[in-house]
């Protein structure tokens, strides 16, 4: 099984581009990212908030299936309250709470995301906190994790992180 998380960014959405795209980096992790995912057949999402069902359809196009046990990608970030500026404004306990997340992510440990509090989540504005919960009771063991983008840009914590999962 392949696991991909990406953010759940509008910012990644055709009709969010602008002339200077101030996520190149991001949307090229994410680009490739959801390319290697659905090598082999397509893919299905977890669906949270209306953005994250938005971006999902819009990364997977035609390679949507309803269920699969192979290939699924979750669209969801972390807080969104890292800085004074973020659309959330600072919270101090946005980086702990991020750093667990992200932790859990590189190290391939899906039993650690299905302990996020979501009602800190919810404090914290990562609304779609729950999703990564979701992959605990998805997957087993994680042979793999490639961490391809991890970054908080305008005060939002985003990851771009391949599993690939035994069997």
């Amino acid at each position: 099984m392949r696991v991909v998380f990406v953010p759940s960014t509008l910012a990644l959405l055709p009709e969010y581009a602008s002339i200077d795209d101030p996520i190149a980096d991001l949307r090229k992790a994410v680009v490739e990212a959801v390319d290697w995912l659905v090598e082999d057949g397509p893919a299905a999402f977890g669906k949270a908030t209306p953005a994250s069902f938005r971006i999902g359809e819009h990364l997977l196009g035609t390679r949507i299936t309803s269920s699969t046990d192979e290939r699924l990608l979750i669209v969801a970030n972390g807080s969104a309250t890292r800085t004074e500026k973020a659309p959330g404004h600072f919270d101090e306990r946005a980086a702990a709470f991020d750093e667990m997340i992200g932790a859990a992510l590189r190290e391939g440990d899906p039993a650690a995301l299905g302990r996020i509090d979501e009602s800190l989540a919810a404090e914290l504005w990562a609304p779609d906190a729950g999703l990564f919960r979701s992959v605990a009771h998805r997957v087993g063991s994680v042979e793999s994790a490639v961490v391809d983008y991890d970054d908080a840009p305008y005060g939002v914590q985003y990851w771009v992180v391949r599993w690939q999962c035994a069997s």
